[in-house]
């Protein structure tokens, strides 16, 4: 339909429906004359579905104006609108289209990694340590940081912009200093810091996520093997120091799961725990905090033993929980009434899934649970972003591994004989998987 507007015109595309749902609450807005002098503009008025625009000098918040200046789509208000002008100068026509379409999400996307780069930069730059108690200007913190004067603002008014950082005041005096999440999360002396991952992310897979189309075209990992050099795991655990360095910063990762796990798992029944490839012992502890009455074990290859030692030692837990040294695959899982993989299963084809999933069954009585805790895909494989990119990242560290869904996990698990099934959110994108014998 037309409505006249003296000189306007306004159409309605045919299929937009005349809602309060595609029309704006009471804007104003002014459009170019198409004849005489350009750039002129002049309001309009219109009603359509008791919702009007309106001229004059009241103004309805946000204020804005919406100019067209040719035959092409522009956003009207939050609808979609075609301007022209029809050839015997009667007027322009806006044609409101139905369906509004933005492509800020793409955009938003595709310019996410500059974003990334700054936050991993300052992690690994140590700039939220720098800033742990303190309140520095930018020259200050420029110069602990051995920055060139010329990068100093942009790149830590990025992180206030990023709400990584807060500011007191503006300009050369001003002083940056940590949010609270930054003083939790990314101070390197905070028990909660989960920065050690991020810092892996800056210096390892960063660079090989560059390589996904060829993962994608070949299947083939894109990590260290690929140039030549020893797996990434392979050289850790030849290496005692940079082992527990790695295993350290894994843990501010796995502490919010683990620690949700602790807390919305239903333990009364069991007496026992094992944590298969349990690292430094942080799941094993975190339930035993939580749960006096279980007896835990954490199961890792030789080369852990010790670092899961002096963790658990740390927390004051020595005589309830206790290391088992074996390689999963070769050996027999030690016999408890729940045993649970922490990131696990994401990390083997499906062969080796199975494997895992069997010495689990083997090693649990009657009624006993197995955990998998992992960024679960969801079903429909439509939702959880992160897991899907995870079972992307398992592509490109070890090629044929993959992360996987519920509905995955019970199949396979019903076909090793497991009865009963279950999904219990954690945090994020994570959940725990559980199967009972």
């Amino acid at each position: 339909m037309r409505l006249g507007l003296g000189r306007w015109k306004l159409k309605i595309a045919a299929d937009a429906p005349a809602s309060k749902e595609t029309v704006p609450d009471p804007r104003r807005f002014k459009v170019p004359y198409c004849f005489g002098e350009r750039g002129r503009t002049h309001p309009v008025r219109a009603r359509l579905a008791g919702v009007s625009w309106v001229d004059g000098a009241g103004e309805f918040p946000p204020r804005r104006r919406f100019h067209f200046d040719g035959a092409r789509p522009r956003t009207l208000n939050g609808l979609n609108a075609l301007w022209s002008c029809p050839q015997n100068h009667a007027g322009p026509e806006f044609t409101v289209l139905p369906n509004q379409l933005d492509p800020s999400a793409i955009l938003q996307t595709a310019f996410s990694f500059w974003s990334s780069k700054v936050l991993l930069t300052a992690v690994e730059f140590g700039v939220f340590t720098k800033l742990a108690g303190r309140r520095l200007t930018g020259a200050e913190l420029g110069a602990e940081l051995n920055l060139h004067p010329r990068a100093i603002a942009d790149f830590f008014d990025a992180l206030v912009a990023m709400k990584f950082l807060d500011r007191e005041g503006d300009g050369p005096q001003s002083k940056y200093f940590n949010t609270p999440e930054g003083a939790l999360f990314l101070d390197q002396n905070s028990p909660r810091y989960v920065g050690g991952i991020l810092v892996m992310l800056n210096a390892r897979l960063f660079k090989f996520w560059h390589d996904l189309p060829e993962a994608l075209r070949t299947g083939k990992p894109q990590n260290e093997i690929k140039h030549g050099q020893k797996g990434m795991f392979e050289e850790l655990y030849e290496e005692l120091p940079r082992l527990e360095q790695f295993l350290s910063a894994m843990t501010g990762l796995s502490r919010i799961n683990f620690e949700a796990f602790a807390g919305k798992f239903d333990f009364s029944p069991y007496k026992s725990l094992c944590d298969v490839g349990g690292a430094t012992g942080l799941l094993c502890i975190e339930a035993a905090k939580k749960h006096p009455h279980l007896r835990c074990t954490s199961f890792d290859l030789p080369a852990v033993a010790p670092i899961a030692t002096k963790h658990i030692a740390a927390a004051g837990l020595t005589g309830r929980v206790n290391t088992v040294s074996g390689d999963f695959f070769k050996d027999p899982l030690p016999r408890a009434d729940v045993i649970t993989m922490g990131m696990i299963l994401h990390d083997w084809n499906l062969e080796k899934k199975m494997h895992l999933i069997r010495a689990a069954y083997d090693a649990l009585p009657p009624g006993g649970a197995l955990v998998a805790i992992e960024a679960l895909i969801d079903d429909a494989r439509r939702e959880n972003v992160q897991g899907l990119l995870m079972s992307l990242n398992m592509l490109i560290e070890f090629g044929d591994a993959f992360d996987y869904t519920s509905a995955d996990f019970r199949k396979w698990c019903g076909e090793v004989g497991f009865k009963r099934f279950e999904v219990i959110h954690l945090a994020g994108p994570s959940s725990a998987a559980v199967a009972y014998k």
